[in-house]
């Protein structure tokens, strides 16, 4: 599954995004994939690993809210349970 929040531009820079993927790992776990940064420069990748896909997935949801808190908007989401 995979999310893609964006900021709206300002005008004067690149606009922000953060992109949420969470996917199984090779032992069973669940890997949920932090990437932000700003459109066409550099980003930053952060990984938090869960033992499970219920725990997974509230980490995902949670962090999904704290970004459209943010003012970040959801423009992309890929998954056949992806939330919305």
């Amino acid at each position: 599954m995979r999310l893609l929040l964006q900021q709206r531009p300002d005008g004067r820079e690149a606009p922000r995004f953060v992109q949420l993927q969470l996917q199984p790992d090779l032992l069973g776990g669940w890997e949920l994939l932090r990437e932000t940064g700003q459109t066409g420069g550099r980003s930053t990748l952060r990984k938090a690993l869960f033992h499970d896909q219920a725990t997974a997935m509230l980490a995902l949801e949670k962090e999904r809210d704290a970004q459209l808190k943010k003012g970040f908007q959801l423009m992309f989401a890929q998954g056949a349970d992806a939330p919305r």
